[in-house]
């Protein structure tokens, strides 16, 4: 039997160690409130952070997480039309269904395509099994670096508590449907509340 010195022997440990993620160093970031877990690598710096949002962004990447609760109707139907909608508001272009797959979730819906800036982009929708929940994660990335997002979606989990999470039944999460006719709403009043533009005028 070949033996193996100490060296090679903390050589394949930290390789193994490696193996599980495409980046060295990741950070674990928990959820408690609705029982979610995700790792992404080390060095993000969180920009956002509320109880139905986070915002997290490397030099070469973005990630937002945003939390539904989910629609009554059709579900495939409804959240396929709403990734078609959502890549359409980012004039994402070259769009095809996303593959990606992650366990322990009901089922997983995404759409892949191109940003203006000529960046990539990836909106991921996760149907929890154990609450009417559904986590979007949008992730905009440089070319090459598809892999780490493929690793980051992946990572996502949902722990179902053995005791109801009180702090998370006070916590209404809205409907997308709800959200976007709230948006459309705010977008309409800020229209009307715009003053007249004020042209100077000059003497002849």
């Amino acid at each position: 039997m070949r033996k193996f010195n100490t060296t090679t022997r903390m050589f394949l440990m930290a390789l193994l160690m490696l193996m599980g993620s495409s980046w060295a160093g990741a950070t674990v970031y928990n959820w408690s409130r609705y029982d979610l877990s995700f790792e992404t690598p080390d060095d993000g710096f969180v920009t956002f952070n509320s109880p139905t949002r986070f915002e997290i962004q490397w030099e070469d990447m973005v990630m937002t997480i945003q939390l539904y609760s989910q629609d009554k109707g059709n579900e495939k139907k409804l959240l396929t039309e709403n990734l078609q909608r959502k890549a359409l508001g980012y004039n994402m272009y070259d769009l095809h269904n996303g593959k990606i797959k992650v366990k322990g979730f009901k089922k997983t819906y995404s759409i892949d395509g191109t940003m203006p800036d000529g960046s990539r982009a990836i909106i991921a929708d996760l149907v929890s099994k154990h609450q009417n929940l559904i986590v979007e994660i949008t992730v905009v990335y440089l070319y090459g670096n598809r892999e780490i997002v493929e690793d980051m979606v992946k990572s996502f989990a949902e722990n179902k508590s053995q005791q109801p999470n009180h702090e998370r039944k006070r916590q209404k999460v809205q409907s997308k449907e709800k959200a976007r006719e709230q948006e459309k709403k705010k977008q309409q009043e800020k229209q009307q509340n715009t003053p007249a533009r004020k042209e100077k005028l000059y003497d002849a």
